[in-house]
Formats: structure tokens, sequence, C-alpha cells
């Protein structure tokens, strides 16, 4: 057991203990270290002016990560490499090539957003994917927002930048591997004060017996949630328990009944093996937050806080898939839409916390269609998130339907009469026809700033029928997609 955590910042080497639960990566680095270039702009991950650089050891690989320390707090730097604007750099004056390029191109106005633009522009180009296509470079920054250069200029600095041979990093990589493996500790931190407490378990079984003794203790895996308790409803967190330290939880395995998700696992490193499977779910995992967000941000995350209209639920219940609970050493399962109960509760028992989630394979003739709305394509709350999944055979009947929705009730919910409409029926208008009328018995939607009773109605119902002429053979189909990929049935 230690009672501290260890990261660098820049090239100086931290070792801290008198921490508090709630202290955020920016508030300590701008009071602390008077590192003023990265900026507080909203203070709840959705502008990127706070963007910073972390680095982590993993495989003996080193991950470069664009995150929003606003919402990120200081105990979760635990063996990581932090840069921030400021160590872009190098020691003889020259700027990092993404700094010249914005300089080049005129990138910069007022300047405010500028150091997390550059941050996030660096975080990309470390990526060995990294490609000069717009739409990829738009995915990248869409955390990023700027409100008077505009983004074409800055999108033709990401361009040039990625032209350049090298950069500082890259010479520093030897320096960097070596620092970071001699801060990788297998011992479990507890820091305790007078302000709170942090228990940092490094494995699930070490995190079972912490959660097990301490059942009132807040469980935090990526924060993006957890991290606007504190900046916006300025909660305190006595005692708070790390989910993402358990590395035997930070797994992504395909098992011979499916894929499975464990609860450390963020986003964007499930989005690649979660889109194999379900192309459209990872269309809208592309839209979950940003690339900052989505850094950080867990699948099981998503699912554990229970939110109405999370994104991640609908998707993983129309998919069929299983939750997986442990409280000491039991654990169960259970189908994922059965752990929503009604706002605000689940099925989870005290102590209890997940491990993770089993995505089941796709059938034989699966159509799987997910759409989500709201009011703008990227960096925004759904409204309405409706996933269709279901089989037909070789004359066109439905043989089953999983039909699920999020914001369309107090919990995402599966559209069982809706579902009930359609199997056994052949997929036509009059199947449709059926369906529209039943959706309006599934659900009883709120009114709220996202949309009406009347439009959340009316749009579930639209999107039955965008899901028809997807997959039907519809004389001049009319074009349904923005953006994104259309499906083929899987075979």
């Amino acid at each position: 057991m230690r009672d501290h955590i260890q990261f660098y910042l820049g090239d100086q080497h931290y070792r801290l203990s008198d921490i508090t639960p709630e202290t955020t990566v920016l508030d300590w680095l701008r009071e602390a270290c008077h590192r003023t270039g990265t900026k507080e702009g909203c203070n709840e991950g959705d502008c990127g002016a706070c963007t910073v650089l972390v680095v982590r050891l993993e495989n003996n690989q080193l991950t470069w990560k664009a995150v929003n320390a606003c919402i990120q707090f200081l105990w979760m730097l635990d063996g990581t490499q932090l840069f921030t604007v400021e160590d872009l750099r190098s020691p003889d004056g020259v700027l990092h090539p993404v700094q010249q390029a914005m300089v080049d191109l005129h990138g910069s106005q007022c300047g405010f957003c500028t150091p997390g633009f550059v941050m996030s522009m660096v975080a990309y180009s470390k990526k060995a994917e990294a490609s000069a296509k717009e739409t990829d470079i738009n995915d990248a920054l869409a955390g990023n927002l700027c409100r008077c250069t505009g983004y074409a200029p800055i999108v033709k600095a990401m361009k040039q930048a990625l032209l350049a041979p090298h950069d500082k990093f890259e010479q520093e990589q030897s320096k960097i591997i070596t620092r970071l493996t001699a801060l990788q500790n297998a011992d479990m931190a507890e820091i305790n004060t007078p302000r709170g407490s942090i228990s940092l378990p490094r494995t699930a079984d070490e995190l079972a017996s912490a959660y097990q003794n301490a059942p009132n203790a807040t469980l935090v895996a990526g924060a993006t949630d957890v991290g606007l308790w504190v900046t916006k409803r300025l909660q305190t967190l006595p005692h708070v328990i790390s989910v993402s330290g358990a590395q035997d939880l930070k797994k992504i395995e395909h098992r011979p009944d499916g894929l499975w998700i464990g609860a450390a696992t963020p986003y964007a490193e499930a989005q690649k093996d979660i889109t194999t499977l379900f192309p459209d779910a990872g269309e809208v995992i592309r839209r979950i937050g940003s690339a900052q967000v989505r850094n950080v941000g867990t699948v099981c995350g998503n699912i554990g806080n229970g939110s109405p209209i999370g994104d991640g639920p609908p998707l993983f219940i129309a998919a069929g898939a299983t939750l997986h609970l442990r409280r000491g050493e039991t654990r169960r399962a259970l189908p994922l839409e059965n752990y929503f109960l009604a706002y605000g509760q689940q099925d989870r028992q005290e102590g209890e916390f997940i491990e993770g989630i089993l995505i089941p394979y796709p059938e034989p003739n699966l159509r799987y269609r997910a759409y989500k709305v709201s009011k703008r394509f990227d960096q925004d709350i759904s409204a309405i998130l409706g996933v269709f999944a279901f089989t037909m055979d070789g004359n066109g009947v439905i043989t089953k339907a999983r039909i699920a929705f999020g914001g369309m009730a107090a919990t995402p919910k599966r559209a069982s009469v809706t579902e009930a409409a359609l199997v056994g029926k052949r997929w036509d208008e009059h199947a449709l026809s059926a369906a529209r009328e039943a959706i309006q018995v599934d659900f009883a939607p709120l009114s709220d700033m996202r949309g009406s009773e009347w439009y959340r109605r009316t749009v579930a119902a639209n999107l039955l029928t965008r899901c028809f002429a997807e997959t039907t053979k519809m004389p001049q189909q009319p074009e349904t997609r923005l953006a994104g990929w259309k499906e083929d049935v899987h075979g």
C-alpha cells in the first residue's frame, strides 16, 4: 500500500499525497503550477480550451491522449506523463510543427481557445492512423470550439503539421518510456486526508474489497460525469474509489459468446471492435462527446450512471447485451435492459460494481440500425436515440425484433409493444403502419428543453419509417444519411 501518486509534468517529477478527491488537473495546473496556458472555458468538458496531453505506457507502448483538464481529477494522473502547451517548444526555441502551422496559416485570433486546439492537434498527430482527411480531422477537433477564427485555417494547419517529418517528442520517446516504466507500481494507493480519501486499486479484486468495505464511496472511471458534479454542482466527494486503475478491467476480448468490454475500457479503445460488429453503433459512438471525452469516458461508466439519455445503453440493449456485476467474490449477470429500474434507480446492490458487458455477436440476417437525433451533429446530448435490430426469414417475415430508445422514458427502454407488432409480420407498409401506431403505446415521453412530447412521439415513429426505407428495396429510395456508413445485412 502506498500513500501517494506519482507523475511527470513536462520534465518535473511530482509525488503528491496531500490532495483532495475533488482537485481537478486544470485547477492544479493554474493555481499550484501557474501554468496558465491551459484555459478555463466551459468547465464541463465541452469547449476544449483546457485540453492537455496525457501519455501512458500500455503494453510497452506510449499512448497519447487529449484530455479535458477541467473534469479530470488530479489523482487520475497517477503513473502518467502530462504535457501542457508550455512543453511544446524545443529548448532552442523552435516551435512544435503544430504551433508553427497555426502561425503560418493564421489559425488564431483572440488566442483563448488556441492552446486547447494545439494540444488536440498534437495528440491527433501522434496517432498512428492519423490522416489528412478533413472528416478525420473534424472528428479529432470536434471537442474544441472557436468563436472568432473559424475552423478552416485550423484544419489547414493540421494538414500542414501532419507533413512534418518529426517533432520533439519523437526524440524524447525513449526518455518518456524510461520515466513511465519507473512509475509503474503494482501497489494500491490509499490517500487519506482531513478533506477526503482516495482509493486507487490496481486489480478488480482490490476494487471489490475496497468497495465492499466502503459502499458509500463514489466509484469513478473516466469522471466525464462525476467531474461535473464537482465543477457545476459544487459537490464534495468524501471518498472516491477509482475503477480505471484496475488493469484487468481494461480488457476487450472476443469470447466464443460475444465481445467482452471491461469496466475500465474507454469508448475510444472499444469503438473499433464495436464498429466491426455493429457499424451503426460505431457511428453513434463517433458522436458521443468529443475525442477528449471518449479517451477517458468508459462504456460501462455510461451504463453505470443510469442516465435516461446515455447513448450507449440503447445501442447495447438492442444488441442483446448482458451486464456483469460483482460484489466481493459474488458475481451475477443480467440482461442490460433489466439493470434500469426507474429514473435514478438501477439494479445494483450495496457494494456492487459493474465488471463488464458482454455483447453477443450479430445473428445471420440481422438488420441493425441506430439513429441519434440531436440539435447539433457533434458534441450534443441526444433528444432521442432509436435503435432497431431484427432478423427476417427468406420470405421477408420478421422473426425476431429488439427495439430500444433513449430519451423516450425515465430509463433506456425497449419498445415491447412495437416489437410484438412486428414479429411474425412481413416487413412491408402494413407492418410499418402497425409499428408506428404501436410505438405511441410504448412511450409517454416528457417535454423538456431538447424536445416536446409531440416532437419525441413524432420523431420516434419517423425513425421507424427511416429504418424501413433503409432495410427494404424501395423504388427511388430517399437519402437518409447526412454522414456515416450504410450497413449491409449480416451474413
